[in-house]
């Protein structure tokens, strides 16, 4: 019976809610499956049950999978004993894939984040950087696959319950697991005109719907609220039923695309292509407030984001 091992990292615990999500096909691939390791689910200590071990211990498996991005050097560790125990390893969420939104900090150095929060915050009493039996942090926020070889990706915040339950079984089965290089707007029914009549409005501004009606529904962007459906990869809206629409999760909500699939396909650039999107119904992208942040919002790690250099003073 293949083994599972799974883990968490610099992550809220959303992609662990997502696995459980799963339901009923959950209990349909248990019987198929062994979990040996799952911090959110069972009690295995990496020390040993009573801390009587001195070397982090976790069981071999077929399958691993991580959830979050790595931050400090005890996720470090962790991640590098998953990559030796398992055969395949797989990246759970947006945090792992991309480095998630914990990744936008690498906009900043570590001393700059350690002074703002701990010194400059006008709610908090100045300290010193902590540090006694805490993990260092890493220079920056990692995505997994630049610390250890990464097999599946399965991208989201948090990841659609219904590709879990594919990739599982294409493992189980023998059989190669991708998701398919299209866009949001590739499964998006909505109406298009390829122009936009008016200019970028506030993100919270409502756009103009009939509830239910999403074929007369006009695009977000044409009505200029910002949908980063364009350079985002599709498969939120995947459905368990066989020929059942796809259609995606916020756009199904009438709310744009935050872009949490992340890129359409290795070495994209989403904030390049989101621009060309935007100038070619006639918005000015240049007027995208915080344009770095929030066409990398959840992509921010393999070094998307970095800290500017300082501008020399006149």
């Amino acid at each position: 019976m293949p083994k599972v091992a799974e883990e968490w990292l610099n992550i809220c615990g959303g992609c662990e809610v997502a696995i459980l999500d799963i339901g009923e096909k959950l209990l349909d691939l248990l019987p198929s499956l062994e979990f040996v390791h799952m911090p959110v689910l069972m009690d295995h200590k990496y020390f040993g049950q009573t801390g009587e071990k001195s070397e982090l211990e976790i069981p071999e498996a077929d399958v691993g999978m991580i959830s979050g991005g790595i931050r400090n050097e005890k996720e470090k560790h962790v991640a590098e004993e998953m990559r030796k125990k398992c055969k395949t390893l797989i990246a759970l969420g947006s945090c792992a894939c991309f480095g998630g939104i914990p990744a936008l900090a690498n906009m900043y150095t570590l001393d700059e984040l350690y002074e703002k929060v701990y010194r400059d915050s006008k709610t908090t009493e100045s300290a010193d950087n902590p540090a006694e039996d805490l993990p260092a942090l890493t220079d920056r926020v990692y995505a997994l696959d630049e610390v250890v070889p990464v097999d599946v990706y399965i991208p989201g915040c948090p990841m659609n319950p219904n590709i879990i339950v594919e990739a599982l079984t294409c493992l189980l089965e023998g059989r190669p697991f991708e998701l398919p290089e299209r866009s949001v707007c590739d499964d998006c029914e909505v109406r298009r005109e390829e122009k936009s009549d008016v200019g970028l409005r506030r993100p919270l501004q409502d756009a103009e719907f009939t509830p239910g009606d999403y074929k007369n529904f006009r695009c977000f962007n044409e009505q200029g609220i910002l949908c980063l459906g364009p350079v985002t990869r599709s498969g939120c809206g995947k459905s368990y039923i066989e020929g059942e629409e796809t259609f995606p999760r916020c756009i199904k909500g009438f709310m744009p695309c935050r872009g949490c699939f992340g890129p359409i396909r290795k070495g994209a650039n989403p904030l390049v292509d989101m621009m060309t999107a935007l100038s070619s119904i006639g918005l000015d992208a240049k007027l995208v407030e915080d344009r770095r942040a929030l066409l990398n919002r959840y992509i921010g790690g393999q070094k998307r984001l970095r800290p500017l250099p300082a501008k020399p003073r006149r």
